[in-house]
């Protein structure tokens, strides 16, 4: 894995999420209530709504478009049909958010 540092994990409030760029597109970054944070893609598999606009709850986020809820770790939909979206490998390290860029290299833009 090609670990790169996407900032301070104090820069994502409990139960919020921020907004990182990349070549592929934008990816998501949310932080839990107990402080665990989790990185997927910022779109919507169902209607492409900014999931980063959502609300965390758990280890989930729910879409601010139409209320569908995915889960931060396996990227699968909760309750709905089907549907997954892209989830990416992180670890803190000294208090900063690494993100896998291999992983992130990978995904193709949207």
């Amino acid at each position: 894995m090609s670990w790169i540092d996407v900032g301070a994990v104090t820069d994502i409030p409990l139960r919020g999420a921020r907004v990182v760029k990349t070549p592929a597109g934008c990816v998501a970054l949310f932080r839990t209530e107990t402080a665990e944070v989790f990185a997927t893609s910022n779109t919507c598999a169902h209607k492409g709504g900014p999931l980063s606009e959502g609300i965390v709850h758990g280890r989930h986020v729910t879409c601010p478009l139409h209320n569908w809820v995915w889960s931060l770790e396996t990227g699968e939909a909760q309750g709905a049909d089907d549907g997954r979206i892209a989830t990416y490998p992180t670890r803190i390290e000294g208090g900063r958010i690494l993100i896998d860029g291999a992983a992130i290299g990978k995904r193709t833009a949207a």
